[in-house]
């Protein structure tokens, strides 16, 4: 709801900028979408290195800092 917001107050402000911010949104959000799923899948590979390594510890019940 804040973007529209601010597109809206863009729009006033210099609606040439707002029109090419509205058609440019898509493109970049194409462009980016490769980085998300890439991040995502670092994520995971991440979070399964870190389930293996503390696997040991949580077999023999030690328990962490919390």
């Amino acid at each position: 709801m804040l973007t529209f917001v601010l597109w809206l107050i863009l729009l006033l402000l210099c609606w040439p900028l707002a029109l090419l911010a509205l058609v440019l949104y898509p493109l970049v959000w194409l462009f980016l979408l490769p980085f998300r799923l890439l991040g995502i899948a670092v994520g995971g590979v991440l979070q399964l290195v870190w389930a293996v390594v503390t696997l040991p510890a949580r077999l023999l019940g030690v328990r962490g800092r919390a």
